[in-house]
């Protein structure tokens, strides 16, 4: 497995299949509320590809304010699930935001996946709130600036 950040064009390409197949085909997300005005050709993508260039788990990296990065769009293909590729995805997201002197990550977490984020070193910092039908939390995490 190899892990690739960048926003090359087949790069975005890759992270809208993985999404399509998860979000979209799994999930039954509405395609509009999927793929929004955040993916962008400037829009950084995490993703990681299979031994043969399949692309299998991304995250998409948004800038919120000087200090804070937003991490999201969290997916990974079915069949590679417990493997640990999501929290690699958000640990390169993370390292982006930190070589660049972000000092705070925020994530829109489903309340399914909050445990997971909190084994990452995220914790919530809001109620419960619905996106896209979806029963979700606000989950921070501090950054260490690395220069």
């Amino acid at each position: 497995m190899k892990l690739h950040v960048g926003s090359e064009p087949w790069q975005r390409a890759a992270a809208l299949y993985v999404r399509m197949q998860v979000f979209v085909q799994e999930r039954h997300i509405a395609l509009i509320d999927e793929f929004d005005q955040h993916d962008t050709s400037k829009t950084s993508y995490a993703v990681i590809y299979a031994d043969n260039e399949q692309p299998v788990a991304t995250g998409r990296l948004q800038f919120i304010d000087a200090a804070t990065i937003q991490p999201g769009r969290i997916a990974t293909l079915s069949e590679y699930r417990g493997q640990g590729l999501g929290a690699q995805v958000i640990n390169a997201l993370e390292e982006v935001g930190q070589h660049q002197g972000y000092q705070k990550s925020l994530i829109h977490s489903e309340r399914t996946a909050q445990g997971f984020y909190e084994q990452l070193g995220y914790q919530p910092v809001s109620g419960t709130f619905i996106e896209d039908g979806i029963p979700c939390v606000l989950v921070s995490k501090i950054l260490f600036t690395k220069k």
